[in-house]
Formats: C-alpha cells, structure tokens, sequence
C-alpha cells in the first residue's frame, strides 16, 4: 500500500483521489481547505480527508513525513511551495502544471533529490500524454548520423502536437464551454508560446498562426497557446527542424477570445476576464478530447510522414458521469505515479514526460483510459488540413 498525499480536493484532485483509491493499491490523504470539497469524498475507503491550510508550512511538514509521494492539484502558482515541502520531507512530487515557469523552478529543485525521490512536473493531457506520444513517434524515425564530413543531422523535419478539449454539443456563439480551470485556459491564452523553427528554440504570441482542418468532417482551427510542449523543445534540441503545439477549438473562437484578450485588453486584466468566463460561460462534463500528432522525415531512407489521432468521450467512471478533460487529466497522472511505483520511470531526479514509453502508459490500468476501451470513437482518424499553415 503506497501512501499519497493529494493536495487539493476540486475537480482534479477528487478525479485523481477516487482513481487511485478504487485501485486498492494506494492509502490517500487528500487535503483541502474547503470542508465542502472534502465532504465529497468522505466514506471512500483508503481515503483520509484532511481540512487543512496548505500556507502553514509546520502543518504541511508534519503531514508529509507520513507519506511517500505527493500529488498537487493545486492552481499552478501554489507548486514550487509545494514541490519546495516535498523536497523538505524527502518524498516525491508529481503535478499538472502548465505553466513553464512554474515547471522550471520545480526542475531546478529537482537536482537536490535524494534517493527514490522524484519530481515529475507537467503529468496531465498537455502537457502530459501529448509529450509521451509525441516521442514515440519520433523514435520510429531514422537516426541520425555523423561523420567528419557532415555535422549530425535532425530526425525530424516537422513535428506538430494539437489537442482540444470541446463541448460535444456547442451553443453559444464562442462554440465552446468550460470544461475545466479557467485559470488555465487564461494562461495558456496570454502567456507566450515555445516552439523550434528551423532548428532554433524561438517564442511565438498566443492566439497566433491560426490555421484551419477538418477531422471526421468537422471543421475546426488551431492557434498558438503556451505550456502544451513542456520539455520537448529542449529534449529534442537538435533532432527536429520544425516543432509547434496549438490548441484546437471549433471555427471562430480564437476570433472573438483575440478581441476578448487583445482589442479590449483583457488579457491585462485576467482577474476579471475570470470572473467573465464563469459568469457567462456555462460547464460542460459532455466533451471531447481530441489529441493529433503528425510527424515528417526519414524512414528507411525515404521522405514519411507518421500521424496519430485520437478522441475521447465523457464516459461513466466508476458509476459516475465524467468529463473527457476529467477523465484525461487524472487518468494520465496516476499512470505516471503508477509507473513510478513499478519502477518503470527513472528513480531520482526530474522525470520528464517524454521518458516514459508510450506502449507502458498504455498498458497501465490508468494509462487504458487513452486506448480503444474509451466509448464511441477513439483511435486514429483522417484529417484534412485546408489552410496555408496545416500540417505537413
């Protein structure tokens, strides 16, 4: 039985705490400060719920020592404090944070781990899963050679991560819902983008290099938003001429969240484009993931591409109605933990996503949620790319 902390009991942390609990394989300590969050998950078994505030640090210490692993489900801005009170009680840490410079302060306090200890940012959809099949498509490409006469040349010529998170059934003119943090998707909407192009690590503007594709005969566009690559701009330095994330929303949103965020300056004012968002856009838990991967460059000599596309559905869970964003999210960061148990990531320091074998995560019991046992469509589906800036 492997000891948990899980810190934050909302939408994620209670998904994660209800996964690894019904497993039978873990004992979990969820804390929150919100007695009503709790009250949730009170009766589960080896489920221990604790009201507490995370911001009283002897409170937290004495908390941790009991436990082997924790799990933030905290708003990204609370993790470097938490990740800091994971390296304090010498236990690891795992999290969902999109935001890089949250994700490289916690690389930084990775390098003074101590043995069995780990810290593994970035363990949701994206970053998360995205990075880990991003990678295994990579690795089905020719290596690269060298020689005296000619430098090492890149594996890759292009390699392009799109992934949405939409309404199943969209009605308002922005054809979207919330799905899930609207912090997060704040972010991800004003925060500068990374990206390589021609072989140099460069930063692009969000809501930019719109471009437009159909999948199963719907239409959709996809725009520059931050955080998805995580690591992969640097892990992949020098093997990738050309690497993009973009987020995929139906046609015409970006068009009215550029005029929401930058012509009326919200994007200036992201405490109250919040409290927009929540007001008027309405939750949604029936959505679709949708997740696109397209690779170019040499196989067996010969100028290939390679594409993996797949959508999940919200789906009953457990005797529950879950969200696809619910669903991906916590499903991906217990097969991480999971694996970490198994001993099938590396055992001290900052795992990266891009480390973990995509054919591992798959045969998690976690990591399953990402395969065919999902409801309705899931696996690879044709796209078309329609606009000057598409796929290649």
């Amino acid at each position: 039985m492997h000891n948990v902390a899980v810190i934050g009991a909302g939408k994620i942390g209670s998904s994660i705490t209800r996964l690894l609990a019904g497993c039978g394989d873990y004992q979990v300590t969820v804390v929150d400060k919100n007695s009503d969050f709790l009250t949730a998950l009170n009766g589960l078994e080896r489920v221990v719920t604790v009201e507490a505030d995370i911001h009283q640090q002897a409170d937290l210490d004495r908390l941790l020592r009991q436990q082997s692993a924790m799990v933030s489900a905290c708003a990204y801005h609370e993790n470097v404090k938490l990740a800091e009170a994971a390296l304090r009680a010498g236990i690891s840490y795992f999290d969902l944070t999109e935001d890089v410079a949250t994700a490289d302060a916690i690389s930084a306090l990775s390098t003074q781990s101590v043995a069995r200890q780990v810290f593994v940012p970035q363990c949701g959809l994206a970053p998360g899963f995205i990075s880990i099949l991003a990678n295994s498509l990579v690795q089905q490409f020719d290596c690269s050679k060298q020689s005296s006469q000619r430098p090492e040349s890149r594996l890759i010529d292009n390699l392009t991560l799109r992934v949405g998170a939409l309404p199943e059934f969209p009605t308002n003119q922005m054809m979207y819902n919330l799905t899930w943090s609207t912090e997060g998707l704040i972010n991800e909407y004003c925060n500068p983008c990374i990206a390589i192009k021609q072989g140099q690590k460069v930063q692009l503007q969000p809501l930019e290099g719109l471009e437009t594709f159909s999948l199963d005969g719907i239409e959709y566009e996809a725009f520059n938003t931050s955080g998805g690559l995580g690591s992969l701009c640097d892990s992949l330095g020098g093997q990738v001429d050309s690497l993009s994330y973009k987020t995929i929303r139906y046609k015409g949103h970006r068009y009215l969240m550029n005029f929401l965020i930058n012509d009326l300056k919200l994007g200036e004012r992201r405490q109250l484009l919040k409290k927009i968002f929540e007001n008027a856009v309405a939750v949604t838990k029936q959505d679709v993931v949708l997740i696109m991967v397209s690779a170019t460059g040499q196989i067996n000599g010969q100028f290939s591409q390679l594409t993996d596309s797949r959508k999940v559905y919200h789906r009953q869970v457990d005797g529950e109605h879950w969200g696809a964003i619910q669903i991906t999210t916590a499903a991906s960061l217990c097969a991480v933990l999971d694996l970490y148990y198994q001993q099938q990531t590396p055992q001290q320091g900052l795992v990266l996503q891009e480390q973990i074998e995509l054919q591992t995560f798959l045969d998690n019991r976690f990591g399953r949620y990402y395969c065919n046992l999902i409801d309705k469509a899931v696996g690879p589906s044709a796209a078309v790319m329609s606009s000057d800036s598409a796929l290649h």
